[in-house]
């Protein structure tokens, strides 16, 4: 269990990389912007197609049969998707990453925006926790793949969180601390769901999980990240090219650790 917990921990408290760039970096390259965000883009997409979703369907189908366990698996990743949109229509909305590059913004909706983004951003890595979590427990190699993505994609989120706060306080400690404590939410969401789920965890539970949040990290991606690349207004070949970077280097590493 304790690789599993570290693994998780990690890539929850990956936001404290974009935290310190939020506060340490005064104006934004609209340019590498784009790239970071698309670039995670990249990154999730790959490995929830390329890994989480065929790993769902390979855990179902001693349980349901081959077709059936396409089907199951096809099922409970639109059913990830639909959750997260019902849970962003209960959430203040927030941009992602863009206010702070916006000129002569009122304090206090800077201040909103930083918090309703770690409100949000934390709701959305407990399921990414649990997932990174069980994942590790019962297929360490996946639970690596799953733990650099989300790593990787918690960086521009961290980002969202810091840059907010610090612009509207002018605290640098208290821009990281808020940015920092979303990403708590994962390794939480992780031992809470255990503790619900170790009692259930088989094959079953376990391939409805993976499918669910590949589910998840696609909406992620295309609900948040690429269409605040896109508001960047940088060029978007330069999104392509960093969402084929992502994808380049998800598949070497996820190569390396095969």
């Amino acid at each position: 269990m304790l690789p599993a917990f570290l693994l998780t921990l990690g890539a929850g408290l990956s936001t404290g990389i974009g935290s310190w760039l939020g506060v340490l970096t005064r104006r934004f390259s609209p340019s590498l912007l784009t790239l970071a965000l698309s670039f995670s883009a990249g990154v999730m997409i790959f490995v929830s197609f390329v890994e989480i979703f065929p790993k769902a369907r390979q855990a179902l189908t001693p349980e349901l049969g081959a077709v059936q366990a396409y089907l199951v698996t096809v099922l409970a990743f639109f059913a990830g998707m639909l959750v997260l949109a019902l849970m962003d229509r209960m959430l203040p909305s927030h941009e992602l990453a863009l206010l702070p590059l916006r000129e002569g913004a009122d304090s206090s909706a800077l201040m909103r925006t930083g918090l309703f983004s770690a409100l949000a951003i934390g709701i959305h890595n407990f399921p990414e926790g649990l997932a990174t979590f069980v994942a590790a427990l019962s297929e360490p190699r996946l639970g690596i793949g799953i733990a650099i993505a989300i790593a990787i994609h918690n960086i521009p989120e961290g980002l969202a969180v810091a840059a907010p706060v610090y612009y509207a306080t002018g605290s640098r400690s208290k821009a990281f601390w808020i940015s920092f404590a979303s990403g708590l939410a994962e390794p939480i969401g992780a031992l809470v769901g255990y503790v619900f789920l170790r009692s259930v965890l088989n094959n079953l539970v376990l391939g409805l999980v993976f499918a669910s949040v590949a589910g998840i990290m696609v909406y992620i991606c295309f609900d948040e990240l690429l269409p605040a690349a896109q508001r960047t207004g940088a060029h978007h070949h330069l999104m392509m090219a960093g969402i084929t970077a992502g994808m380049v280097v998800m598949s070497i590493s996820l190569v390396l650790l095969s």
